[in-house]
């Protein structure tokens, strides 16, 4: 008999149950992100999204930076002051603040979609750049995971596995969320095919419509002009 050769037996897939575990372990176990630093000209805007499911919680903290050649402790210019505004999908207002070098927001969301925050720095002469710092969580990222574990008076180990719960229920949940946006995606694709196979039948009607029109006109203008 042949001497069967080592590591020749076929590879096993993962279930789906432990591939999603790993993914969950992944990204608990990843680095936390760090705050987002952008530019922003005076008289101008700048605009950051980020996709929200309903009755997810999201905060956000930003803040002024001051420039690269002045202390950390030296106060701001006056003229480096920004405006915020974040709108839902359907364009309410979640959170405002005008003329600010500093603020934070929280809102649990109330609509499925694209929510938007919107920078913007008053018009000055000359025109100065204003540097700030934008940190913007959402979901289980946004859950203050250092209070939880003071209040409830909970050791690492538990917390890390609360936090393992939490992660792997928003992926559940993000799943069902694309399944149900491509529902609607093939909902809308059947709609949009379905009109357009009417739109092509209402089209040929008149397009022959038209023809026996033309054709009734020039038999009875033949007939007129004893031609037939």
């Amino acid at each position: 008999m042949a001497a069967r050769r080592a590591g020749s037996s076929a590879p096993r897939w993962l279930p789906p149950s432990a591939l999603l575990l790993l993914l969950a372990v992944l990204l608990a176990a990843s680095p936390a992100a760090r705050a987002l630093r952008f530019d922003l000209e005076s008289g101008h805007t700048k605009c950051i999204s980020d996709e929200i499911k309903v009755d997810s919680m999201a905060v956000g903290k930003y803040q002024i930076v001051g420039p690269d050649n002045s202390s950390p402790d030296a106060p701001l210019p006056d003229s480096h002051r920004i405006s915020l505004r974040v709108t839902s999908p359907y364009g309410n207002s979640m959170h405002y603040s005008e003329n600010v070098q500093s603020g934070h927001f929280a809102f649990t969301a109330t609509e499925a979609g694209d929510y938007l925050a919107c920078f913007w720095a008053p018009d000055h002469k000359p025109p100065v750049t204003v540097t700030f710092e934008f940190d913007w969580k959402s979901g289980v990222t946004a859950k203050d995971w250092p209070n939880v574990a003071k209040k409830g008076q909970v050791d690492m180990m538990e917390i890390e596995l609360r936090k393992l719960a939490d992660t792997i229920k928003s992926i559940h949940e993000e799943m069902y969320y694309l399944r149900e946006r491509e529902e609607e995606m093939q909902n809308m694709n059947k709609q949009t095919n379905s009109r357009m196979g009417w739109l092509g039948f209402l089209s040929l009607g008149i397009c022959l419509s038209v023809a026996g029109l033309q054709l009734w006109h020039l038999k009875t203008f033949f007939e007129r002009k004893k031609l037939l």
